[in-house]
């Protein structure tokens, strides 16, 4: 089977997650994908396979060179996800492949009027003369991360194929709920066993991602007391209105649709409310973890300005969620030489960029396995507009291999 056909046959699976079920994984399509995959890894003839009941798949590809060199070359993971974002449906998936793209608009569903147009997406412009994957218009593609999937297992399956290409130990892992922040949450690093590893999870070809946002999450909590609003003068405290307050009290231009590269930003992400009380939901990001620290700071020197005002009115709660991994990648800077190194021998331009978000390599490289993210070669993800260039995942394909290689030749 080749990358294609994989893919095509992967997006089959209907592996949305879903933050709700309090389950590992979350939804049981992951677990029918897992099982899917398992059996390939088996068929392709790989060894310690392992598939546990949270859903988290291992396996390795024996190093091809003798045992006294082997044990001077580190072993080197590639990890994927199984799932695909809550944003939209994955089920039954129907993608199709654009031939040698034009350039110009791509109906991708007739009847509802659904156009994948460069007006709107400037970034198909990159990949005139390329064949493209996209979808029907009426679910996501699934790119991310079957595409890493995809990539990884024929990375595999070649070098098994070719015995020429000398590679040390390869890890392999693909686990469960990455769309939901979940996905390294009971990964066993230790079982994994590898030195270091790179998630294919990234979007368009080329990119390296080693730095994304520290992040947390805020809970604010406005309690009220409601009166007859006839005779509510003086009586009446609306948490509502208090809660508009709070938010307003925020920088205007800090938010998602105000920001990029380097720049953090307060989210709001839910409210909800009546007089008596209301909840605001906030995320809070920010590359810098000196900025970020501030952040939280400054919401909770905003909940003691209404309580100034409106004594014991609003409470607060603050949850960290995961932090820049720059900080543990840097001491292993090396990782990064070879992916570029590694890139530029696929006929790739490596291209380092910030992670606007988290990644399941941030939380692994905090559990000890310092783990960049590279290109699986999507675009448009978590949505009727995903595609994929089939060059792009070709190169990851090409990047992984080029990996195994040069980790092999080093001198560690």
């Amino acid at each position: 089977m080749n990358l294609v056909d994989r893919f095509l046959k992967y997006v089959s699976f209907d592996t949305q997650s879903d933050e709700e079920t309090n389950m590992t994984p979350s939804t049981p399509g992951q677990m029918v994908f897992a099982r899917h995959l398992r059996e390939e890894l088996e068929h392709m003839g790989l060894e310690d396979i392992s598939l546990d009941e949270n859903g988290y798949l291992m396996a390795t590809l024996p190093a091809n060179i003798p045992a006294d060199e082997a044990e001077a070359v580190p072993t080197v993971g590639f990890i994927a996800h199984l799932d695909t974002s809550p944003d939209m449906s994955g089920r039954h998936v129907s993608p199709r492949i654009v031939q040698n793209y034009d350039g110009g608009d791509i109906v991708l569903n007739k009847e509802t009027g659904v156009v994948l147009s460069p007006a709107e997406f400037p970034e198909l412009t990159r990949y005139v003369g390329q064949d493209l994957i996209v979808t029907d218009g009426t679910t996501l593609l699934g790119a991310d991360d079957k595409a890493g999937i995809a990539e990884i297992i024929s990375a595999v399956d070649y070098l098994k194929n070719h015995p020429e290409i000398r590679h040390g130990r390869i890890r392999i892992a693909f686990n469960p709920d990455e769309e939901i922040g979940l996905g390294a949450h009971k990964f066993d690093v230790g079982h994994f066993g590898a030195d270091f590893a790179y998630t294919m999870d990234g979007g368009e070809i080329g990119e390296i991602e080693y730095e994304n946002f520290n992040a947390a999450v805020a809970k604010v909590t406005f309690t009220g007391r409601n009166v007859h609003p006839g005779y509510a003068k003086h009586k009446m405290v609306n948490s509502m209105r208090i809660a508009n307050q709070f938010v307003i009290m925020l920088p205007r231009w800090e938010t998602p649709e105000h920001t990029e590269g380097y720049e953090g930003f307060y989210h709001l992400t839910a409210m909800e409310g009546s007089v008596e009380k209301s909840v605001l939901t906030y995320i809070i990001r920010d590359h810098d973890r000196d900025r970020f620290e501030r952040r939280k700071k400054e919401l909770e020197h905003l909940a003691r300005k209404i309580n100034k005002e409106f004594p014991d009115c609003c409470s607060i709660e603050i949850k960290d969620q995961y932090f820049n991994m720059r900080e543990k990648i840097e001491p292993v800077k090396y990782i990064i030489d070879i992916a570029e190194e590694a890139m530029r021998n696929a006929d790739v331009t490596p291209v380092i960029v910030p992670i606007r978000g988290g990644t399941d390599g941030a939380q692994l490289s905090f559990k000890g396995l310092p783990c960049p993210n590279l290109f699986a070669g999507g675009l448009n993800f978590h949505g009727r507009y995903e595609f994929v260039p089939i060059p792009s995942m070709e190169a990851a394909a090409n990047t992984i291999v080029e990996i195994a290689r040069i980790v092999a030749e080093r001198k560690f």
